[in-house]
C-alpha cells in the first residue's frame, strides 16, 4: 500500500512513456487474478475492521486457478534485470532431481545494490549453505549503509553490522506447480493463530522457511549482480527514471514498450 512512497508505487509511472516498473518484468499478456482479501477457506471470515490484504503468500495462492506448471514470484515494485530473469527461467525449465522434495529456487541479489540513499529499507538476509542452497532468511527492517558496511538499526543502542555482499532476498521466486497445494494446506493453520489480528500477514517466505525446516523442500540460492532498483521512498522515483532512460538509451529496451 506503498506506506513509505506515499503512494500506490506498483502503478506509479517511471518510464519515458509512462511505463510502471512492473510493465518491464511482464512483457506480455496474462491472466489477472485478483487478491480478494474475502478468499479464505472455510470456515474463516474477515474479522471486522480489516481493510489490509493477507500478504504476499495469500497474493500467490490467488493465482492457484490459471498457473499449471513451474513459475516464478515477483515484485511489482522491483525492477530485477535480464540476467536475474534468465538465471531463474534456465532453473525453472531444468529437470529436477527426483528425491520425492520439491525443487524451489530464490534470486540472491547483492544487498550493496538494493540499499536506497533516502532512508533505511527492510531486506532478508540470506544464510547459505556450501551448496548454494537456502538455510534460513533473517528479516532486517533499518538496514542503511555506513561506509564500507551496512548496519541494521532496529536497536538504535545496538546496530547490527551486515557485510556489503551478503546475498538478500527481493522477492524473486521459483516455485513449482506443487506450492498451491502447500498452500492449501497450510493457510488454514496460519489463520488459526494470526487469523484474529487486523494487521497480520503471511508471507512467502514463511511458507518456505517451513518447507525447508521439515524436509520437504529445499531452496537454491541462483546468485545475480544485475543492478535492482525499485520505489521504496518518493525520492527514489527520480534514481529509477534515470536508470531506465539509461538502459533505454542503451538499446535494451524500446522507448515505448507497447508500441
Amino acid at each position: 500500500m506503498g506506506s513509505r512512497y506515499g503512494g500506490l508505487k506498483q502503478v506509479d509511472p517511471v518510464g519515458p512513456s509512462g511505463e510502471a516498473i512492473l510493465d518491464y518484468s511482464v512483457f506480455d499478456a496474462v491472466d489477472y487474478c485478483y487478491q480478494d482479501i474475502a478468499d479464505l477457506p472455510a470456515p474463516y471470515t474477515v474479522p471486522a475492521g480489516r481493510t489490509k490484504p493477507w500478504g504476499t503468500a495469500h497474493a500467490t495462492r490467488a493465482a492457484r486457478s490459471v498457473v499449471d506448471g513451474p513459475f516464478a514470484v515477483i515484485n511489482a515494485d522491483d525492477f530485477y534485470g535480464r540476467d536475474a530473469f534468465a538465471k531463474l527461467a534456465a532453473f525453472l525449465s531444468s529437470e529436477p532431481a527426483s528425491d520425492g522434495k520439491m525443487h524451489l529456487a530464490m534470486v540472491g541479489f547483492r544487498l550493496d545494490l538494493t540499499l536506497s540513499e533516502n532512508g533505511s529499507v527492510a531486506r532478508g538476509i540470506c544464510d547459505i549453505a556450501p551448496d548454494g542452497k537456502l538455510r534460513g532468511v533473517t528479516e532486517m527492517t533499518k538496514l542503511v549503509k555506513v561506509g564500507d558496511i551496512a548496519e541494521n538499526r532496529e536497536d538504535e543502542a545496538n546496530p547490527v553490522k551486515v557485510p556489503l555482499d551478503s546475498r538478500v532476498s527481493m522477492n524473486f521466486w521459483g516455485f513449482p506447480a506443487g506450492l498451491f497445494a502447500e498452500l492449501e494446506e497450510r493457510f488454514p493453520k496460519w489463520l488459526a493463530v494470526n487469523g484474529s489480528k487486523e494487521k497480520s500477514e503471511w508471507y512467502i517466505p514463511f511458507v518456505v522457511d517451513e518447507l525447508v525446516r521439515e524436509g520437504k523442500a529445499d531452496c537454491c540460492v541462483l546468485p545475480t549482480d544485475s543492478s535492482w532498483f525499485g520505489v521504496t521512498y518518493r525520492d527514489d522515483k527520480p534514481r529509477v527514471m534515470e536508470s531506465i532512460r539509461a538502459l533505454v538509451d542503451a538499446g535494451e529496451y524500446p522507448s515505448n514498450l507497447f508500441a
